[in-house]
């Protein structure tokens, strides 16, 4: 099961693999990589597409490809869905993070502030103050995409960075590093802002006859 949980581990261990792209494009705007990163976390409520994602090791060998659909909600709510070559899925209702393994037959579900404090699925599906647990280190351009930056402020949250890469002003790759000598890169495609999206794909239920790893957050109830 080498690589299974690649992006599960980005998203709720901040393990998406480290490795220095040396690159030397043209330094851009810094301003305008600000203005992009901001309007994609304040202006964009929801966000949907396919993906790609690739696995490189520390030799720069791609070890494993992934792709799927993935769909964004905020605040706080995205399902990221694997199809090829195997079924998983990782849904945040806001709540709690589910993710779904179909062929083992599990569950892992974290309390979803707990498990996105500080890495890069904050980005996606946390709220309009995201970048405050972040420090924008500048962006260049490359071949078209605006590539900007950003580290985390907490420097124990498991990884060193992300980049955001935007063209046209719409987010269209991420790459995430950490300590681990690996990259996750992950491509977007046929991406739609502002668009609605049904709420069941934010919502989860737990099959049955499946083992479940981990404790679920409860609702608080509301005292009037």
């Amino acid at each position: 099961m080498t690589g299974r949980l690649i992006l599960t581990g980005a998203l709720l261990l901040a393990r998406a693999a480290y490795c220095d792209t040396g690159n030397t494009g043209n330094t851009g705007d810094i301003d305008k990589g600000a203005r992009l990163v901001q309007e994609f976390v304040t202006d964009i409520v929801t966000l949907q597409g396919r993906f790609e994602q690739s696995l490189v090791d520390a030799n720069g060998y791609v070890i494993e490809v992934t792709s799927g659909t993935l769909r964004i909600q905020r605040p706080g709510q995205f399902r990221w869905s694997y199809t090829e070559p195997y079924s998983q899925v990782l849904v945040a209702d806001g709540l709690n993070i589910w993710s779904y393994d179909a062929d083992l037959a599990q569950v892992i579900v974290k309390p979803q502030e707990q498990a996105l404090a500080s890495t890069p699925a904050l980005l996606l599906g946390g709220s309009k103050d995201a970048l405050d647990q972040f420090t924008n280190d500048g962006n260049y351009l490359e071949d078209g995409t605006t590539w900007v930056r950003l580290s985390p402020k907490n420097t124990e949250s498991g990884f060193l960075r992300v980049e955001l890469g935007f063209v046209n002003d719409t987010l269209s790759h991420m790459v995430f590093f950490d300590n681990l000598e690996q990259t996750t890169r992950v491509a977007l495609y046929d991406v739609a802002v502002n668009e609605l999206i049904e709420q069941e794909y934010f919502e989860f239920e737990v099959p049955a006859d499946v083992d479940v790893v981990g404790s679920p957050a409860v609702a608080t109830a509301t005292v009037p």
